[in-house]
């Protein structure tokens, strides 16, 4: 029996999907293009369309979702001046797993004068999934972000739910090479119960961040100003040079609209993914 076991899990660990993008881009007469390119495993990033000024690309991973045990790694490099917009072809899915937790780090660099727009379609957690992020970002003092994060614990519309399993998110933002805003989100175990508190999401089944840089009072105000608009709830505040809001929401759909309504107040244009 042990030895069967064995083999079952050399054999799970050797199909494990393992995936890297490496890129940077630069900006030459006004118009943002794309330096060198690294891909390998499953992962790979395409740029469908040139644009008069930015570059946009698009995520697609091949391996049809996320299992326990696969890794994928994203390093961007965004030269001054240039601008680039990040998006995915589709929700990504992390499936159930009884062994090791997925793990998915993302390295992003943006300077002097530079915008990167990091705005990636939902997260979705099965039931049982076990996933470790990591982001790790710095930006030249010049330089502008916008980075929206969405995750779904379960597919309410098909009467799914996430009960169990692992979801680990650590953030570390660097502006001018000083730490401005560290967290580490960590939900485990009866993640179902937890999410039904009212002090973590009441009884919500999808969360989100974005991350504005620069970001000031008078943004916040702003967004304030249609908060009458949004079906879940929002909450947004400024400081350190960055404005920061947070959604909960019953569903994907919901909360997405009231990420919309957010971005349109920064005055952020939507992949074109976000409007099919």
């Amino acid at each position: 029996m042990r030895s069967e076991l064995s083999v079952t899990s050399t054999v799970f660990e050797a199909n494990r999907a393992r995936g890297a993008v490496r890129f940077d881009v630069h900006a030459r007469d006004g118009v943002t293009r794309r330096g060198a390119l690294h891909e390998s495993g499953s992962l790979r990033v395409r740029f469908p369309s040139p644009e008069d000024q930015g570059l946009s690309g698009v995520f697609v991973n091949t391996a049809g979702g996320v299992a326990g045990g696969d890794r994928f790694d994203i390093e961007i490099a965004a030269a001054d001046a240039a601008r680039l917009t990040l998006t995915t072809a589709a929700a990504e899915k992390v499936y159930r797993t009884p062994g090791a937790a997925a793990q998915l780090n993302i390295a992003l660099k943006v300077g002097a004068g530079a915008h990167l727009a990091w705005l990636p379609q939902e997260t979705i957690l099965f039931d049982r999934a076990r996933v470790q992020r990591r982001f790790d970002i710095g930006l030249d003092e010049a330089a502008s972000l916008l980075l929206c994060e969405t995750v779904v614990f379960g597919r309410t519309a098909m009467g799914e739910r996430m009960e169990q399993g692992e979801f680990v998110d650590r953030w570390r933002l660097r502006r001018g090479g000083r730490l401005v805003f560290a967290e580490t989100v960590r939900l485990d175990g009866d993640i179902g119960a937890k999410l039904g508190r009212s002090a973590v999401a009441k009884g919500g089944a999808a969360i989100g961040t974005a991350l504005i840089v620069p970001g000031d009072e008078a943004l916040v105000e702003r967004i304030r100003e249609a908060s009458e608009s949004f079906s879940g709830e929002v909450g947004i505040s400024a400081w350190n040079g960055f404005a920061m809001a947070r959604f909960c929401a019953q569903d994907a759909a919901r909360l997405r609209t009231d990420m919309m309504t957010v971005l349109a107040r920064t005055g952020a244009a939507l992949p074109r993914l976000w409007l099919n």
